[in-house]
Order: C-alpha cells, then structure tokens, then sequence
C-alpha cells in the first residue's frame, strides 16, 4: 500500500492508506487495542488482500493519525457508541473522498467492526457485504484498562499476547509490534481518547439496532479467542438477518495473524459470493 492522503471534508480528516488493486473496493477497518493503526494492523496480510481488492484502509478516529481526536462535528465524543457513530461518519467521508459508491468492509473488533455495524446501519446503500471479526464490539465493556495502569513495553507485549492462540508461534512479529504500539499508544491524548472509547456515557446514542441491518455478514471468530468468547459472535449472528458464523479452529482474536491464509480464503470466498 502507498501512504497518500485524501482531502478532507469540513467534518473530519479522512487520511486513508490505500492500495489501487482489482475488483470492488475493501475498506479495512483495524481493531480498537491501545497504540494500534491501520498499517500494523493489516501488515499479516495487507499484501494478498490488495492483490484481491482495491484497499483502503484508514486509521480510525482516535488512533494513529487520528491518534487524538476526540472532537468529531458535534463536539466531544463520549462512549462506544458515540465512538462508532463518529467513525462511520469518517468512513463515508472517505467513500466520498475517493468517489466510492458501494463497497465491502471488513471490521476488526470492538473499533473497526463496531464501526462498520454503524456504516451499515446509517448508509447500508453504500455497503455490498461485510466480514467482522471478533464480536465487533458487541459484548461487554472490558471492566479494566490494564496497559494504562502500568505503560510499559512489557505491558504492551503481554497485552498483545492474548490477542494470538500461542505467543511462541508469532514471538519476533510481536517484539517488533510491542514497541510500535508502545509509542503510539505513549503520545499526547492517546490515554484519554483510548479510555473515553470504553466508558459508558451518562447521555449519549443507544447501541445500533442489529435487526435492522439487511447487509450480509459473515462473522468470522477464532475457537481461541482469549478477548472475546465465541458467544459474542454467535448472539451477533442471531440478531442480524442476513448474518453467518464461521468459527476458525486453533485461532486467537487476531485470526489473521495466527490463520492468515485461511482468513484471506474466508475473506474472498464471502465478498465475491
């Protein structure tokens, strides 16, 4: 992908990464953990989605160029459902941008796939299907920060081991990514809007309403996902119309880090049904 900047609307900033590869567009929207962005997030397998589809991939708001962005059109944003909101309207601010009419998303987690429930809900014309991952963001609120409590490289290596089945398999990968993530995570404001994106607010917008999404969806969850148990995915599935399950054996959370070429195969297999 080549880092190339689109323009912005009077709103938000809509920096995306991008990549001009065939077929219909792909908006790869990455996971909401503390110092993460969108080219980390994809690099296990940014290079064979490209080859498939036309990438982009931004980084949401309140992370890596947005790293501190907690003001969006209508002042300061507050909760995870404000949070998503907020990123939908950036996400079709970069449909526009890029003239984009009708995509695929695929959503990473409690940041990327809460969003593209959001996307889906606000302007499902503009979304052809959709891949999410790890309950999108569905289940409970984490009850604790930990990194926060003590951001250190070790905390942020032992944050991101749980996020892979087995730490052994992917040991260099997740050296190299503690400290990109460490000083991402370390700069001015990212604490405060990373603890704003999981604190109920006192008044602020309901959850999105599941049923009424009509877009198909495959969820994707791996049988060993230490972050987000199978359930979350399964009542996700149950709530959408036109949703399907597909549970990744000997997987983590990060499933495209620990089952990489068999995710891109479900990733593909899906969007060009």
């Amino acid at each position: 992908m080549s880092n190339k900047a689109a323009p912005s609307n009077e709103n938000v900033n809509s920096n995306a990464d991008f990549d001009a590869g065939p077929g219909t567009a792909l908006i790869l929207l990455h996971g909401g953990g503390p110092g993460v962005d969108a080219r980390s997030n994809w690099a296990t397998v940014r290079s064979r989605l490209s080859a498939a589809f036309h990438c982009v991939a931004p980084d949401l708001l309140g992370f890596g160029t947005h790293i501190s962005a907690g003001e969006a059109a209508d002042g300061r944003i507050q909760g995870p459902h404000a949070w998503a909101r907020a990123r939908a309207r950036q996400i079709l601010s970069v449909l526009d941008d890029h003239e984009l009419e009708r995509v695929h998303v695929l959503g990473n987690s409690a940041a990327g796939g809460a969003a593209a429930l959001a996307l889906m809900a606000e302007a499902p014309e503009r979304v052809d299907r959709a891949v999410l991952m790890g309950g999108a963001g569905t289940g409970p609120l984490p009850r604790a920060i930990p990194f926060y409590d003590r951001p250190t490289r070790e905390s942020m290596r032992a944050t991101l081991s749980r996020l892979v089945a087995d730490e052994e398999d992917h040991r260099d990968h997740l050296d190299d990514l503690s400290l990109l993530r460490l000083e991402q995570a370390l700069r001015p404001g990212a604490e405060e809007a990373f603890r704003s994106m999981f604190t109920e607010a006192a008044e602020g917008p309901p959850p999105v309403d599941l049923t009424t999404i009509r877009t198909p969806v495959l969820a994707l969850h791996g049988e060993l996902d230490r972050v987000s148990p199978v359930a979350v995915s399964e009542r996700l599935v149950e709530a959408l119309p036109s949703g399907r399950l597909k549970v990744v054996p000997g997987a983590g959370h990060w499933i495209h880090v620990d089952r990489p070429d068999e995710f891109c195969t479900l990733v593909g297999e899906f969007l060009n049904a």
